[in-house]
């Protein structure tokens, strides 16, 4: 990228840039005017642009339109309390109740839209589609702003390739395409700010501020907005003067804040830890290296792309480790000796690339690493650089063919977009719904014990027991210390009646994660089930130890203190308190829990309060076609009624 501007004439370009060439027919390359619009284009012909570049999007995305939840969509919207709750807002916004990491105003989002249309998942596809064109857009706006060659075409090439599927088409990935519309403002805002000076402090300074704030409220890994305002200045050949730091240290305070924040989240909240921190820094730097190179590989030729790549082994010990290392070195070394004859145009798409990387390098653990050391949407928005320096190149190149050439240009451009937005729809296919998604992962990347899970899991939701069991088996095969797969085999055995190998699971389930609540609670409620109940009360403390806010755990503690056979396993004012806080959290509208409230008020002696109670559960039961519940809650009614307790 750069910024010289070529306007047809014989002068030479300043030292150490390189001459810009429009390609004929592009509407980004001749000089914009302060609307942003070519002055020799008009108006009418940068709407008429954007509004392809729009539709090319939208054309794109269309097998996206009605796609379903996949993955983690449950965890984040369909299940999440924090979208419905009375509360919800404040907890979005301050509290530590969000599912994941501290993304306020992409909760904040999902909440307006489950208020809008619900459980409907087109609502949430099309709004990320949206975004992910208004990011185009913007892409373009900000690319001519800064004078590089190429512009229209670099957006297109944004909005259409493959590799951004992941990120749009997957409705938890909002916090991507929403992080980038507030960046990519923030860097309009500083750009204007830089072109003004002093002038304008106020209002395009402190407009790029508040947007930046807006991008990390939705995915920190804007964080690394500053050293974009650096490479600003850098590629405009502006002076980095002590009050340019000074400009940009409350930009980076910021941002290293959130990022210190997501650190924590992810180490003690997240429950990312062991093996993966036991990397030392040698092997976090061969894993940086390789995944630099494979993010560019994408980029360059997107064949083959996966929802969960294979996840590498690094082994310092080979010396065929360090080959990504050094090549990476050697092209640093090539890029700053290339300055002469390209100016800055090339290092500024380098550093931009590898700055917006670097937080997702693995420099920095994160849960995800567990699986895999790469992902398409990890460089959503580090990819832009590698696009406008390939669309400034494509330009500059096809440009010196001379205005005779013009449509072989647009030609060849043509074919590219036409291939990348034919891909990009072929990969919107496999975000379909859930099983397409994990059925693609596995033809992909058989070895992905994660997707097998997954898939067995959706099995079992379907009643496919027996083959979701061998899911589960080949889960394990793949990687043996997999608790979660070890709990669903295990409680697929179970109810197979295979109890001697589901309780080898179990605990094997508990040796990999003994401080894991829900583990702890999975083995509690199949030790309830084989009539082990008593043996189960520990085990659902410890499960509240780690959670406290664990509803099932709640509710099933009270339960067994309310009603177990055995006087001393009995607490009727521990089951109160524990059922309280159950039915507290789902709003009193679970019956199960407001049914155990009932037995945990009878226990305890208050009767009227447990046949109260117990009414309220059978009229819940009943109103969600909880027949054999609602029959059951009346049976207890007429117990509380003659103020006697319930006992299993």
């Amino acid at each position: 990228m750069n910024q010289t501007e070529h306007q047809g004439s014989a002068q030479p370009a300043p030292a150490g840039s390189a001459v810009i060439v429009a390609a004929p027919g592009d509407p980004g390359e001749r000089p914009a005017s302060r609307s942003g619009v070519s002055p020799r284009s008009g108006p009418s012909r940068g709407w008429l642009f954007g509004l392809l570049l729009v539709a090319a999007t939208l054309i794109a995305y269309q097998r996206a339109w009605h796609a379903g939840f996949i993955w983690d969509d449950d965890f984040y919207i369909t299940r999440n309390p924090l979208l419905t709750a009375p509360d919800g807002w404040r907890r979005i916004w301050f509290s530590l109740d969000s599912p994941s990491q501290y993304w306020p105003l992409v909760y904040s989002s999902f909440r307006l839209e489950r208020s809008l249309w619900g459980l409907n998942p087109a609502g949430y596809h099309w709004v990320n589609i949206f975004l992910h064109a208004a990011n185009a857009l913007l892409v373009w706006r900000l690319l001519r702003r800064l004078a590089v060659p190429g512009a229209w075409l670099a957006a297109a090439l944004f909005a259409l390739h493959p590799v951004h599927v992941e990120s749009v088409a997957w409705i938890t990935e909002r916090k991507n395409v929403l992080s980038l519309f507030f960046y990519l403002l923030a860097l309009l805002a500083w750009v204007d700010f830089v072109a003004n000076g002093p002038r304008r402090v106020t209002r395009y300074y402190g407009q790029a501020l508040v947007l930046y704030l807006l991008a990390l409220l939705s995915k920190t890994t804007a964080c690394t907005l500053p050293a974009a305002l650096v490479l600003v200045l850098w590629l405009r050949h502006k002076p980095i003067t002590r009050s340019r730091w000074l400009q940009i240290v409350p930009f980076v305070a910021l941002g290293l804040g959130m990022g210190l924040l997501t650190i924590w989240w992810e180490r003690h909240h997240q429950g990312t830890a062991g093996s993966l921190f036991a990397l030392g820094w040698l092997e976090r730097l061969l894993i940086a290296s390789r995944a630099a190179w494979f993010y560019a590989g994408k980029l360059l030729w997107p064949a083959n792309l996966m929802f969960s790549y294979p996840r590498w082994t690094i082994n310092p010990a080979s010396p065929l480790a360090y080959a990504w290392l050094v090549a990476g070195v050697a092209l640093s070394v090539a890029i700053f000796f290339a300055r002469r004859y390209v100016g800055r145009s090339v290092e500024t798409a380098a550093a931009f690339y590898l700055a917006t990387l670097s937080p997702l390098l693995g420099f920095i653990m994160l849960y995800t690493f567990r699986y895999t050391f790469v992902a398409d949407h990890y460089q959503y928005v580090a990819s832009i650089g590698p696009l406008a320096l390939l669309a400034a190149g494509i330009t500059v190149g096809l440009g010196v063919l001379g205005k005779g050439k013009s449509l072989a240009t647009a030609a060849c451009c043509l074919l590219l977009l036409l291939a990348l937005g034919t891909l990009t729809w072929r990969q919107c296919g496999m975000y379909a719904d859930a099983e397409t998604l994990y059925r693609t992962m596995i033809a992909r990347n058989p070895n992905s014990f994660m997707a097998h899970n997954n898939l067995g899991g959706l099995l079992v939701e379907e009643g496919r027991g027996d083959e979701a069991i061998a899911h589960f088996r080949t889960a394990l095969r793949i990687e043996p210390r997999f608790a979660e797969a070890h709990l669903n085999l295990a409680d697929l055995l179970l109810q197979k009646k295979q109890v001697d190998e589901a309780i080898a699971h179990y605990q094997a389930a508990l040796e990999i994660q003994p401080n894991h609540a829900g583990t702890h609670c999975s083995w509690a409620v199949a030790l309830g089930a084989l009539g082990r109940s008593a043996e189960a009360v520990p085990h659902y403390r410890a499960a509240l130890r780690l959670d406290p806010g664990l509803t099932i755990a709640l509710n099933n503690l009270a339960w067994i203190l309310a009603t177990h056979p055995q006087p001393e396993i009995r607490n009727g004012g521990d089951a109160v308190r524990l059922a309280e806080r159950a039915c507290r959290a789902t709003e009193y509208r679970v019956a199960i829990y407001v049914g155990t409230l009932a037995a945990a008020y009878a226990e305890a002696g208050r009767f009227d309060e447990a046949a109260a109670a117990a009414q309220k559960a059978q009229a819940l039961a009943a109103a969600a076609g909880q027949i054999d519940l609602a029959k059951k809650n009346a049976q207890l009614l007429e117990l509380y009624r003659a103020r006697r307790p319930y006992r299993e």
